[in-house]
């Protein structure tokens, strides 16, 4: 397995709700905003619908709140929300058209993702909204770089994006040495202290610790102690 390409400067990670990017990326983006580089996150959800007994209206800013701090701890300082409804997202134009937008607006040369398979792993299926943010962040990165599509989009477009990484549980080809930053990714997911206290009454700290050490164990064929794994695409 390859290590990952590190040669940009710029990334965008996008996807579906927050808490998404900390369950084991967050390991990445750490490592790459210890070297100096650009990262940025888009959310196209606030995560409304996420925590049971707690309303949207109070649910989306509290969400919004955790992945603000979440992101900070790794050295992000700017997300955007692009405001879609959490929990109804479909794979459309729309949604290319909105993804396409936002890559056009922060210009990567990298742009990060989740898996949009339809299991996650044997027996577990992805939710609707990540399959249809995972796969339509890699369709808009040609939506993004294309003048003739999406014309009443304002930005410019932006043909800049040379990779797409797709991080999941399996399928990987490339990988990033994470030992130096697990613990910071541990402290981004445990920012989510909410949304993780509605899951578990196991607190919130060992619930995180458990979740990345599960997301960035040994990768086969790569040698570093923890990793984070990608399938990787070129544009």
């Amino acid at each position: 397995m390859e290590p990952i390409p590190e040669d940009w400067q710029r990334g965008v990670v996008i996807v579906a709700h927050p808490d998404d990017i900390e369950y084991g990326c967050a390991a990445a983006v750490a490592r790459w905003t210890a070297q100096g580089k650009d990262v940025r996150y888009v959310l196209v959800t606030r995560g409304e619908a996420g925590i049971e007994g707690v309303p949207p209206a109070e649910c989306g800013p509290l969400r919004e709140a955790e992945q603000l701090r979440s992101a900070r701890v790794v050295g992000v300082t700017e997300v955007e929300f692009l405001g879609l409804r959490d929990g109804t997202v479909e794979y459309c134009p729309a949604l290319r058209a909105a993804i396409a937008g936002a890559i056009r607006r922060h210009r990567p040369e990298i742009v990060v993702t989740l898996t949009h398979h339809e299991a996650v792993v044997p027996g577990r299926r992805n939710s609707a909204d990540h399959r249809a943010v995972g796969l339509a962040a890699l369709d808009a990165i040609a939506d993004a770089a294309n003048e003739w599509i999406f014309p009443d989009l304002p930005e410019p477009r932006w043909s800049g994006v040379r990779w797409a990484a797709v991080t999941g549980p399996s399928g990987h080809t490339h990988a990033a040495d994470v030992t130096a930053t697990v613990d910071l990714a541990v402290a981004s997911l445990a920012e989510h202290a909410r949304y993780l206290a509605a899951l578990s009454d196991v607190p919130v700290a060992e619930q995180a610790a458990a979740q990345v050490e599960m997301a960035t164990g040994p990768k086969p064929g790569f040698p570093a102690p923890r990793a984070v794994g990608f399938e990787l695409f070129s544009f």
